[in-house]
């Protein structure tokens, strides 16, 4: 099995896939099984890609913006139409419920619907200026060349929010997804090139995490960097953004404390951590923090939030002084 057979990298247009077996493996968590492999992109690529999206970008931030809004409209058409078979991507790779897979890939579809219209308002405004008789005018124009980084536990609304938001404001954009769920990246940016967005505009590489971030942000032709993931890699990508004087957008990890007070029940905790997702979102709950414990109650709570969180998300139960 290979959910990647006709994907695989995105760039100028053009995919490339691995060699059958080779490259990175991408597993199923529910049953362990290799679901495909992806290829691990070379300094090469990454060169390509930065050239492919630079020359897209000059492509696209001429191209009006009703234009671009016809784009994304179709690519949020595309999605809908697409959707039994992305939806069965999305289990694969993360073991998500084909309902909950279903609805996020809905999400993904309204993210490019809505930011469609969006591509239509970027407005700008005036105000008056120091000397009577003058006025400035303010106008928007496209930032550039944008590298874009997602986590793995939505993987295509993530990702989604990036690449519709850099197109309709006439950015190209580099995306590398998560490795652990790369397929959803790889639908989205499909729908893109069945929409007509044209080569070099939207581009996609898999591989090192650490080493395509350290090639492309220590680029000039990037001059944007989006991240969702965690607090450490967020400190890392800024510090390489810093060299360049580069814009920065992140979406870091989540910091969820349920407090417990004197007077609560203990076995109603379980109301306070729905597991959506497996418990695998920022907001679930992160650890435990209370005064007038038992030693009882503690190993009841400790026992029902583990047992309703998929995967252990356990880090502290801290007692204050």
């Amino acid at each position: 099995m290979n959910l990647y057979r006709d994907l695989g990298l995105f760039i100028d247009g053009r995919w490339s896939g691995s060699p059958e077996g080779a490259g990175r493996s991408v597993f199923d968590p529910a049953s362990e099984e290799t679901v495909g492999h992806i290829p691990d992109a070379t300094a090469e690529d990454l060169d390509a890609a930065l050239a492919a999206a630079e020359r897209g970008f000059e492509i696209w931030r001429r191209t009006p913006a009703w234009e671009r809004s016809k784009c994304l409209r179709k690519v949020s058409d595309l999605i809908r139409e697409r959707i039994d078979a992305v939806a069965t991507i999305m289990v694969e790779e993360t073991a998500k419920p084909r309902a909950e897979a279903i609805g996020e890939w809905n999400a993904t579809a309204d993210q490019f619907e809505w930011y469609a219209e969006e591509a239509k308002r970027v407005y700008g405004h005036s105000l008056d200026g120091r000397q009577q008789g003058v006025r400035l005018n303010v106008i928007f124009q496209p930032v550039g060349v944008v590298a874009a980084f997602s986590a793995w536990n939505f993987p295509a609304l993530l990702p989604a929010r990036k690449v519709a938001a850099a197109l309709a404001a006439g950015c190209s954009i580099i995306l590398k997804p998560a490795s652990e769920a790369p397929g959803c990246s790889m639908a989205i940016v499909k729908a893109c090139e069945d929409a007509g967005v044209p080569a070099g505009v939207v581009n996609l590489v898999t591989g090192d995490s650490a080493a395509i971030s350290k090639h492309l942000i220590g680029s000039p032709i990037v001059r944007k960097i989006s991240l969702t993931g965690s607090v450490p890699v967020g400190k890392h990508l800024m510090h390489l953004a810093a060299q360049g004087m580069k814009k920065v957008s992140m979406e870091l990890g989540g910091h969820a404390p349920v407090i417990v007070f004197p007077d609560a029940d203990p076995a109603r905790l379980r109301d306070c951590a729905p597991p959506r997702n497996s418990a695998m979102q920022a907001k679930s709950a992160s650890r435990l923090v209370g005064s007038t414990f038992t030693s009882r109650s503690m190993s009841r709570s400790r026992k029902l939030l583990l047992t309703l969180h998929a995967r252990c998300l356990w880090d502290t139960v801290a007692t204050p002084p």
